[in-house]
């Protein structure tokens, strides 16, 4: 069936999934546009805000959704489309990714096909820079960055995208900046307060983000919360569109074992933030990024080296890691020097603990003696005059464990590389992550040196008094 100009082009207008359509295809020319019934739910919740039916909408979605494509782009053109002189205010985390988005949205201004669809929306000769353009009816597109300025600028409706760097989520005082800039600046750029409107679209990175900070505080606030998987049958308010429980955003559902992987790769902790919009409340962890020390440099000399192994011999790719931690012990000062993490079979990890043994000379190897750790601690031969292998039998379980050294972690006793990234992300997500080797790892020779310091006769002082 072959359809006129004329109807296409009025489909265009009035039906905002179609009008995404044709920006993806025009900002990504040979890419491939796969319908998702999400990109339908988020269109009826902006078309919401739109009409004035409601001015407060937050929508929480996973990454690679088209999020910003639909708010930041699409979305923005349309709405100049259909009233050139609206003034649109967006702000994201970057001011790069800001004019970006800014840029996408101008190209398609200034497309063939937009104007003939909007004629009346004329971009300005004279006011057109890749931060701010503006339409012949005074109209504009404004971008910012969080943070950035703003000063006699005023919006019509205000777009928040990505507020917050993900590197840089777990910073109490960079999250509350975002905040703080977002109720003491942001808002009062609202040209009307009780008409005017705000969309926050972004992914979940922590339990006090932006996101959950306004729906903790207000009930003002239109929630869309989308998940990479539905854990239960969800029903929309303002959309005739709905999930089954364990139904998949469409670009999640191939591979079968895709959020599977994305979990594996990114752990527990970052997987229900980002991709379920459910981020686990930081203080359901044991250890907080607060509680950790960094050095910069290395000592010249330690009092002595320990490694302390989690063994693991299978090699699939469910299997656990083979972990060792290297640990460097001055003083009262416990120096995490290197980290070890394979997946390899018995004669490799074993060659590999010889190898170690040979090149750091520790005075002590650590292996829990169960399971593969019971036949290396078996099989390993002499490896020096001074190289102990000190079998560990746990008492407890692994979550008491680790509890038991945070307060080492606290103390300023323990210190990390600064780009120890892989270990920080276990140690800061335990217990809800999928691999906990590392963990065990550094809560075995952790619990090994308190049980050794309590040996340690005590040192008799002078009191005077």
């Amino acid at each position: 069936m072959i359809y006129s100009k004329e109807l296409l082009n009025s489909v265009l207008r009035q039906d905002f999934p179609s009008f995404i359509i044709k920006v993806f295809n025009t900002i990504n020319p040979g890419a491939k546009y796969y319908p998702s019934k999400h990109i339908n739910i988020i269109s009826d919740y902006l078309r919401a805000v739109q009409n004035g039916d409601i001015n407060r909408l937050i929508i929480n979605i996973p990454p690679r959704s088209l999020k910003s494509i639909c708010v930041s782009v699409a979305w923005t053109a349309f709405l100049l489309g259909l009233d050139p002189a609206k003034r649109i205010m967006l702000a994201s985390y970057s001011q790069m990714l800001s004019v970006k988005h800014s840029l996408d949205c101008r190209f398609i201004l200034n497309s063939d096909w937009y104007k003939e669809l909007f004629p009346n929306t004329i971009l300005s000769k004279t006011h057109n820079q890749k931060s701010k353009f503006l339409t012949t009816a005074n109209g504009f597109r404004f971008a910012t960055s969080v943070g950035g300025s703003a000063t006699g600028e005023g919006g019509d409706i205000l777009i928040i995208d990505d507020p917050h760097n993900p590197t840089q989520i777990h910073s109490y005082k960079i999250r509350q900046k975002v905040i703080d800039w977002f109720e003491q600046t942001f808002v009062s750029r609202l040209n009307n307060r009780n008409r005017g409107a705000i969309v926050l679209v972004m992914q979940r990175l922590h339990s006090d983000d932006l996101a959950g900070y306004l729906l903790n505080s207000s009930n003002g606030w239109h929630h869309l919360k989308i998940p990479a998987i539905a854990d239960c049958d969800y029903s929309f308010k303002l959309t005739a569109n709905s999930y089954v429980k364990g139904e998949v955003l469409e670009n999640y559902k191939e591979p079968a074992d895709c959020l599977a992987k994305l979990e594996h790769e990114i752990g527990s902790y970052n997987y229900h933030a980002q991709y379920l919009q459910e981020p686990i409340p930081q203080g359901s962890s044991l250890l907080n990024m607060e509680d950790i020390s960094f050095y910069e440099n290395l000592p010249e000399k330690f009092d002595y080296l320990v490694q302390s192994w989690d063994t693991a011999i299978k090699i699939s790719e469910d299997s656990d890691y083979s972990v060792c931690t290297i640990w460097g012990i001055l003083g009262q000062k416990y120096y995490l020097i290197s980290l070890v993490r394979k997946k390899i079979n018995y004669p490799e990890l074993k060659n590999l603990i010889e190898k170690l043994a040979n090149q750091y000379k520790p005075r002590f190897i650590l292996i829990e003696d169960k399971a593969s750790g019971q036949q290396l601690i078996q099989d390993l031969g002499f490896l020096g005059d001074n190289i102990r292998v000190v079998g560990i039998k746990p008492k407890l379980d692994k979550i008491t464990r680790f509890a038991s050294v945070v307060p080492l972690f606290q103390a300023g006793i323990v210190l990390m590389p600064r780009q120890s990234t892989i270990a920080l992300k276990e140690l800061l997500n335990f217990p809800h992550i999928k691999n906990d080797d590392i963990v065990d790892s550094v809560s075995q020779f952790l619990n090994f040196m308190k049980e050794k310091s309590l040996k340690l006769p005590a040192r008799i002082r002078s009191i005077i008094i």
